[in-house]
């Protein structure tokens, strides 16, 4: 059975800070906050999709800063599919500094099973430049409070945000790594118009890395985590034309998670020494190996290597075998 959530976006609603990067509007592209009747609307319409477990997701703002009553609301028309089994749970994304024992204990008794929390950096001084309004200590906080109430634990990270470094990044990919997340979700930054990234970018006070340059970071920290045991539930913004009619500059690709990986894999074969090889790969990761315009190919040729690729299938997706 196929695994599939059912988004619900809560853009902006409750966010106690106007981050530096944010404009949730475009991200999600929605606009209007939703009633408990859209949460109703929402579910029925994905429960006409057969052999899918879903669970429904509140995403997009700090759920748990928007007003109690009306959160309420919003869990409770979720709730009513949790209890008569038609979806497994809800999952929810909310910032680290609104996380409490009342809270996880509401949340708890509303059915949420799992929560993610947008970490962004463990370094303090990014988290202060982009205007987090909170700090590296209050993510640990948080997480090791989910955890205690049993809840499965996202956390959200960004890259190249203003005054980031690949250096501090890799330092935060390590402290999210202590703090034993279920799963991960790593987003190059993106600057679109009208935050306060846009403003610096325009002021030349801020570049932020291109899509290759974050592809290349994040092919560092992508084996981090998987060596960690650490799910990557998402590499990089969703596609879509707000987001490409909005941006003007930073890590965005339509296909981004592939570029990362089309890298690690062009990782694997540059920590051996020059020379021939027969390289296996499963034929749905053949075009990841070559890399876009075979980018890998000319890369590897330039280097001295001279590769063959042969395709088995037994090979798992995107891993390599080299003789």
């Amino acid at each position: 059975m196929k695994k599939g959530n059912i988004s619900i976006f809560v853009p902006h609603l409750g966010c106690p800070c106007a981050c530096s990067y944010c404009n949730q509007k475009t991200i999600t592209g929605k606009k209007e906050q939703p009633a408990p009747q859209d949460v109703k609307s929402a579910v029925e319409t994905a429960l006409k999709r057969k052999n899918f477990e879903y669970e429904i997701a509140f995403f997009g703002g700090s759920f748990t800063a928007i007003e109690k009553d009306y959160m309420i609301s919003l869990l409770d028309a979720a709730y009513a599919y949790v209890k008569n089994g038609d979806v497994k749970g809800i999952r929810i994304s909310t910032r680290p500094d609104c996380i409490d024992r009342e809270i996880l204990s509401l949340l708890k008794d509303y059915g949420v099973t799992s929560i993610e929390l947008g970490a962004q950096s463990m370094d303090d001084e990014v988290l202060s430049a982009n205007r987090r309004g909170h700090t590296a200590q209050d993510v640990a906080d948080a997480s090791k409070l989910i955890k205690e109430y049993g809840f499965e634990l996202g956390l959200q990270m960004m890259t190249g945000l203003y005054k980031d470094t690949n250096e501090k990044a890799v330092e935060s990919a390590k402290k999210i790594i202590s703090l034993a997340p279920d799963t991960i979700r790593i987003y190059p930054t993106v600057v679109l118009k009208d935050t306060y990234l846009a403003e610096l970018y325009l002021r030349e006070k801020y570049v932020p890395p291109n899509a290759e340059e974050s592809a290349e970071l994040c092919a560092v920290l992508v084996p981090m985590f998987e060596k960690a045991n650490i799910k990557i539930i998402r590499l990089g913004l969703h596609s879509s034309s707000d987001i490409k009619k909005n941006m003007l500059a930073g890590g965005f690709h339509d296909a981004f998670g592939e570029l990362v990986k089309s890298k690690i894999m062009l990782g694997r074969i540059l920590a051996l020494p020059p020379k021939d090889y027969n390289v296996f790969v499963n034929e749905k990761s053949v075009s990841k190996l070559k890399g876009q315009h075979k980018s890998n190919i000319y890369a590897l040729i330039e280097r001295g290597y001279n590769i063959k690729i042969t395709i088995d299938n037994s090979v798992d997706v995107d891993e390599l075998k080299i003789k």
